[in-house]
């Protein structure tokens, strides 16, 4: 009876043993396809035209006479105005900086004798989200050369065009679903060449948008650009 017992007992282990060793096999199998995975990249880019353009009008006078020349800024100023209005541009678009007055003889290190001793400087700034109509105004500088106005762009970039665009917020959505379906459309076809399905996803990471000129010639045509991370499990 006693042998009977430790037969009994013997064969209970063993069937233990084999379950216990199926279930290990299982679980290494099941971590490893746990682990099976694929990270790919989902690009979007489009372009877009800007929607806001800021467009410093800057020119300069010399003289002798503070007072006089003054006078003449402002009355060169308001040809400026008038010329903007004229065209349609809005009086809220307008901003008519302070003069800039500065003793060139003063910065004279050399001692040379200066026919004028004064340079003024004059900004008035458009600012406006009818971009076209701006840009088609920059074309017609010419008229304000014949008023006696001749307009300058200002050393190292300091009053430069700028072209921007706002609309970022009206355009995440799309782009950020186009970035997927082409991550997804990625890791599909890693899958398809592994002999694999394609599982879930695991993670995902948007990343940041760039918004940038799209060549130096048009700057007011801008590429949106953004690229998302994800990773999917693989079976």
């Amino acid at each position: 009876m006693k042998n009977n017992e430790k037969i009994t007992a013997a064969c209970i282990l063993a069937i233990g043993i084999v379950i216990m060793g199926f279930a290990l096999r299982s679980g290494i199998v099941a971590f490893k396809d746990m682990d099976r995975s694929v990270s790919v990249k989902g690009l979007s880019e489009r372009e877009v035209m800007a929607d806001k353009v800021t467009w410093p009008l800057v020119y300069k006078e010399l003289g002798n006479d503070p007072a006089e020349m003054y006078e003449l800024l402002e009355k060169k100023n308001s040809q400026v105005v008038d010329f903007l209005k004229s065209a349609g541009i809005k009086e809220e678009d307008i901003n008519v900086n302070s003069p800039v007055i500065t003793d060139r003889q003063a910065d004279n290190y050399g001692n040379e004798i200066m026919r004028f001793r004064y340079k003024a400087t004059s900004v008035i700034t458009v600012t406006s989200s009818e971009v076209e109509k701006v840009r088609s105004l920059m074309r017609r500088q010419a008229e304000l050369m014949k008023q006696g106005i001749a307009l300058v762009t200002e050393e190292y970039g300091n009053n430069n065009i700028v072209y921007e665009f706002t609309g970022l917020n009206n355009v995440k959505p799309e782009m950020v679903e186009e970035a997927t379906k082409n991550a997804r459309i990625t890791a599909q076809k890693f899958a398809d060449d592994s002999g694999s399905s394609l599982g879930e996803i695991r993670t995902a990471q948007q990343g940041q948008f760039s918004i940038e000129n799209r060549d130096a010639n048009t700057p007011y045509i801008k590429k949106l650009r953004v690229v998302n991370t994800i990773v999917y499990s693989l079976k």
